[in-house]
């Protein structure tokens, strides 16, 4: 029925504001809470406009090539389809990063994971110089936002997904922030067991019984970024465990992850010999980040 509906206005609306008004339709009728600002970036990519142009020039004709197109990705995200796989594109800590269906959307509670970072990495009598693992890199947003705004820092990022690592390459390039990317499952991309004063990860943190209950946008995202098991703590169990391995002596482990599991991951960093976890809310009040130091013996030897 989304398909007839769109094919029926192809040709009858041309003018920018009657576009607009006819793609917030077609996608509140799906229940798309974002439906204003989705059709306003789906037509700005159609008509060849930027947001601010598709403001200021309501009256621009669009004509009919751009006008299919328009509701072709109209179609697309009625079939659940993200903006950001759609365009191909999504902004992230002021940055535009490149993205595909191989990695997760990056999202603005994750800012709150690079805020928290920067914030540890700033405590340092010298940010240059300090080393950073990001794991479950996905598309490199996290560690690309922290070497952005930190160029003196030495950046590593993993992730067991070569796709992914494909496209945190490519945003490694294409945003003039050098890092260094490392296939591997979690701690086994470190060929060279080292030290590293900061480790970072956004790890899939969803139980496995809830993916199905996920908003079909956010289930066409890849499931091995999604998936934590049965309690959603599969993989994070994994990295606080290994962390002491890893962490200089004294050195930071960040975890994004779900307000509901808070609890139990501050456990599960005191008995691997953290100091007390300090946790860090997102704009919805919401504790989205858990950081804690490691013991001042952590580190191997060199």
């Amino acid at each position: 029925m989304v398909v007839l509906i769109v094919r029926q206005n192809t040709k009858s609306k041309k003018n920018i504001d009657d576009l607009l008004a006819d793609g917030k339709r077609i996608l509140d009728s799906q229940k798309i809470e974002s439906y204003v600002l989705d059709a306003a970036l789906l037509l700005a990519d159609a008509a060849g406009l930027s947001r601010e142009e598709l403001i200021t020039h309501n009256d621009y004709t669009v004509d009919d090539l751009q006008c299919k197109r328009y509701f072709a990705l109209l179609e697309r995200r009625c079939a659940g389809e993200s903006v950001a796989y759609i365009l191909g594109r999504k902004e992230f800590w002021g940055l535009e990063f490149y993205v595909t269906p191989a990695v997760l959307v990056p999202r603005p509670d994750t800012e709150i994971l690079v805020e928290t970072a920067l914030a540890m990495l700033r405590s340092r009598t010298a940010v240059s110089g300090a080393s950073l693992l990001d794991l479950c890199t996905g598309c490199g947003a996290v560690a690309i936002a922290l070497k952005h705004t930190c160029p003196g820092l030495e950046v590593w990022a993993a992730d067991i997904s070569e796709e992914a690592l494909l496209v945190a390459r490519k945003n490694s390039e294409t945003l003039g922030c050098a890092i260094n990317v490392l296939l591997g499952d979690l701690y086994d991309a470190v060929k060279e067991r080292r030290r590293f004063f900061l480790i970072t990860a956004n790890a899939p943190y969803v139980p496995s019984a809830e993916i199905d209950l996920l908003s079909s946008e956010v289930k066409n995202e890849p499931r091995l970024a999604l998936d934590g098991g049965i309690d959603g703590l599969d993989i994070i169990r994994r990295i606080i465990a290994s962390a002491p391995l890893y962490l200089e002596a004294g050195g930071y482990l960040a975890l994004e992850a779900d307000p509901s599991q808070m609890e139990t991951i501050a456990a599960l960093l005191k008995n691997s010999g953290f100091s007390e976890p300090v946790l860090h809310q997102d704009l919805s009040g919401n504790n989205r980040v858990i950081m804690a130091k490691a013991a001042m013996e952590s580190g191997p030897e060199n």
